[in-house]
């Protein structure tokens, strides 16, 4: 079988109540596209009902893989060990709950074919919109947290923390080698690595839906974020 063009890596954390709608989603997506494409779900610990879940869902296909990991590591964990798996040309990571369109692959593939090694989602450039009952003071905070990301680790990007990025496969081999935060903070750091390389990254707008069920502690992850981007500076001076 010759390796698909795009990857698309789906971090899942207590994911099983609607796994199985997103999978439904993102394969019904694909299944339209006219080039060769394969789905990697990276169960985060939590229940074990997302990997059921997400292997009914699957069913046959053979392109569509589940990787099981009982303890929780985190986002940059989840993402990081999807991409090794990975096989694609392209790679690609978003969110389980689909806040941000799996449609958005359109965009960022043209970018790619145009030139750009990294592909960025983003809530903050014209054409983006937000639908749904954002978390309260998530705007305030996200945008505090992103002039202190400008200050400190990343230039230039509007919203480091969209979940959905993407890769050509040699940029993310590179960056992801040297790539340690495991939690929300590896957002700031891949594309501070993808600076430091020289890479080309492209910003995208897209439009957002808020979801119940967030598995994001706001107040404690904006404080782990904050700790890691010191992190980031240390570890890649």
């Amino acid at each position: 079988m010759s390796d698909p063009e795009i990857s698309l890596i789906i971090p899942a954390y207590n994911e099983g109540p609607r796994i199985a709608a997103t999978l439904a989603r993102v394969c019904g997506y694909f299944d339209a596209q006219p080039y060769a494409w394969e789905v990697i779900v990276v169960r985060d610990g939590g229940r074990p009902d997302t990997t059921s879940q997400a292997r009914a869902a699957a069913g046959a296909r053979a392109n569509v893989r589940v990787i099981d990991n009982e303890e929780n590591h985190g986002k940059g964990f989840a993402v990081r060990q999807g991409f090794s798996e990975a096989r694609g040309r392209t790679l690609i990571f978003i969110d389980a709950d689909l806040s941000l369109p799996v449609e958005a692959v359109a965009a960022m593939r043209e970018r790619f074919l145009a030139g750009a090694d990294v592909v960025i989602a983003s809530r903050r450039v014209p054409g983006a919109r937000e639908e749904g009952t954002p978390f309260p003071l998530r705007g305030v905070m996200g945008r505090v947290f992103n002039v202190i990301v400008q200050a400190i680790a990343v230039r230039g990007y509007k919203d480091t923390q969209c979940g959905c990025k993407g890769f050509r496969a040699e940029a993310a081999r590179k960056i992801f080698a040297a790539q340690t935060i495991d939690r929300f903070g590896f957002d700031v750091e891949v594309l501070y690595l993808a600076q430091q390389l020289g890479y080309r990254i492209d910003e995208i707008p897209v439009v957002c839906t808020y979801h119940a069920g967030s598995s994001v502690n706001r107040a404690g992850d904006v404080l782990r974020m904050l700790a890691d981007l010191v992190k980031i500076r240390w570890r890649h001076l």
